[in-house]
C-alpha cells in the first residue's frame, strides 16, 4: 500500500501544491500541472537504506516490526516512482493531454508484467545456480549479475518494470536455499559499494551550487510541505485498514527521506530534453538535501521519543564463522550464566541435545577450542552447532 498507493497519492498531493504555486503565488517556477506532478514523482520514492544506516550508527533498532515494512516499501516504491516518471516524461515530449487512465493503465500494466516475470525468473535463477557445475566458485557470482541483466532487459523489452522484476527476483532468491550465497553476496556488496561511489561522483558533476540559490526558496517550500502535509498524509490514509499504532505512523510519515534515487530520476528529464528540466533536478537536489539534513538528523530522536527504538540486534555471531547451506547446520551462540553452571561447570556436565557440538569458546576476548574438561565461566559464549 505504502510502495503503490502512498507513492501516488504523495505525488498527486505535493503536484497539486507545486502547480499551486507555479499559478497563484509569485514564487519562480512557472510549472504546468503535467511538470508539476512529474516534479512530484521523481521526489516521491524514499530512501530505506540512510534510515538504517543512521539507526545503526546510533546504535538503536525498531520496534513492532517496522525495519522491515521499511525496507520492503523502499525497495518497492522506487519501480512505482520510476513508472510515474517515465510515463509523465512520455507524455510531455509526445505533447499529450495528461490523461489519469492512460498513467493507471501503464502503471498496472508495468506491475504486472514486472512482478511476474521478477517472480518466474527468479524461480529460474535459483535453479541455474543450485544445479549448475561451474569449475570455480567465483563465477557463481559473475552468472547471478548476468541473469540479473538478462531479467531486467527482457521485462523491459515486453513493456514491464525492470526494476521491479529485478527487486522481486532478488527476494525470490533470498527466500531460497542458493550454492555459494556467502560468495555471492560478498561479491555483490563490492559491486554495490562501487556502484555507490559512482553514482554520487556523477551526481556531483551534475550539480551547480550557483543554481541551486535561485530555486532555494520554491524547493524549501516544497521539501517542507512533503514532510509535514503529503508524507504523513499518504501514511495515515494507507495504512487505516491495517492494525499500525499512531506512533508507528507519525514514524514512518518522518522517515520519509529522500535519497539519491530521486536525483537519478531528476536526470530523465534532463536526458529527454525537456523545457525547464533543469530547474526540476535543481529543485529535487536541493529537496534530498534538506530531507537528509532535517530528516536524518532527528531520525534516532524520534525513534526514541516515539517509543520505538530498541537495542540494534546483532548481524553476525561474535566468531566471525560462517557455515554454507549445502551443509545443512545452523550456528548459534549462547552466554553463560550462573543457572547454566548450577549442574557443574565443566562442559562434560552440561546437557546439550542430541546433535549438538560446541565449537569454541569465547572468553574475555580470547578464544579457545573446547574439550569436555574445560571449566566453563560465567559470561563465557559458546559456538554451538545444530544439525538438521
Amino acid at each position: 500500500m505504502l510502495s503503490t498507493l502512498g507513492v501516488m497519492l504523495t505525488t498527486g498531493i505535493t503536484g497539486l501544491l507545486i502547480y499551486v504555486l507555479s499559478t497563484y503565488t509569485r514564487l519562480d517556477i512557472c510549472l504546468t500541472l503535467p511538470m508539476s506532478m512529474l516534479l512530484a514523482a521523481t521526489v516521491s520514492s524514499t530512501d530505506s537504506a540512510s534510515v538504517f544506516s543512521l539507526l545503526r550508527s546510533g546504535g538503536i533498532g525498531l520496534k513492532h516490526n517496522l525495519r522491515p515494512l521499511l525496507e520492503l516499501e523502499s525497495g518497492s516504491n522506487d519501480p512505482m516512482a520510476y513508472m510515474l516518471t517515465v510515463a509523465l516524461v512520455g507524455m510531455i515530449v509526445s505533447a499529450d493531454e495528461f490523461s489519469g487512465m492512460d498513467l493507471a493503465t501503464k502503471i498496472v500494466g508495468q506491475l504486472a508484467v514486472g512482478g511476474l516475470l521478477g517472480y518466474l525468473g527468479g524461480l529460474a535463477l535459483v535453479r541455474i545456480v543450485n544445479r549448475i557445475n561451474l569449475p570455480n566458485a567465483s563465477l557463481y557470482p559473475v552468472l547471478m549479475l548476468s541473469c540479473i541483466l538478462i531479467i531486467f532487459t527482457f521485462t523491459d523489452l515486453l513493456k514491464g518494470n525492470g526494476y521491479l522484476a529485478v527487486y522481486v527476483a532478488g527476494l525470490v532468491v533470498g527466500n531460497n536455499r542458493l550454492s555459494y550465497r556467502r560468495e555471492t553476496n560478498t561479491f555483490f556488496q563490492g559491486i554495490t559499494w562501487l556502484l555507490q561511489i559512482v553514482m554520487f561522483l556523477t551526481l556531483g558533476l551534475l550539480a551547480d551550487p550557483s543554481d541551486m540559490v535561485d530555486v532555494l526558496l520554491a524547493s524549501v517550500a516544497i521539501g517542507l510541505f512533503m514532510m509535514f502535509v503529503a508524507r504523513p498524509l499518504s501514511v495515515f490514509i494507507c495504512l487505516q485498514p491495517f492494525h499500525v499504532s499512531r506512533n508507528a505512523k507519525m514514524f514512518l510519515s518522518w522517515v520519509g527521506l529522500r535519497g539519491a534515487v530521486p536525483i537519478i530520476f531528476a536526470t530523465y528529464p534532463v536526458i529527454a530534453g525537456i523545457e525547464d528540466a533543469n530547474f526540476l533536478f535543481n529543485v529535487v537536489f536541493v529537496i534530498t538535501l534538506l530531507s537528509m539534513s532535517l530528516q536524518g538528523m532527528t531520525i534516532t530522536r524520534a525513534a526514541r521519543w516515539l517509543g520505538l527504538a530498541t537495542d540494534e540486534p546483532k548481524a553476525d555471531n561474535e566468531f566471525g564463522v560462517e557455515f554454507p547451506e549445502e551443509l545443512g547446520s545452523s550456528l548459534t551462540e549462547q552466554t553463560l550464566t550462573e543457572y547454566d553452571l548450577t549442574g557443574g561447570n565443566r562442559l562434560s556436565d552440561m546437557h546439550f541435545p542430541k546433535g549438538t557440538l560446541v565449537m569454541m569458546v569465547k572468553r574475555a576476548g580470547s578464544f579457545i577450542v573446547p574439550n569436555g574438561q574445560l571449566e566453563l565461566q560465567k559470561g563465557d559464549i559458546l559456538l554451538v552447532v545444530h544439525s538438521k
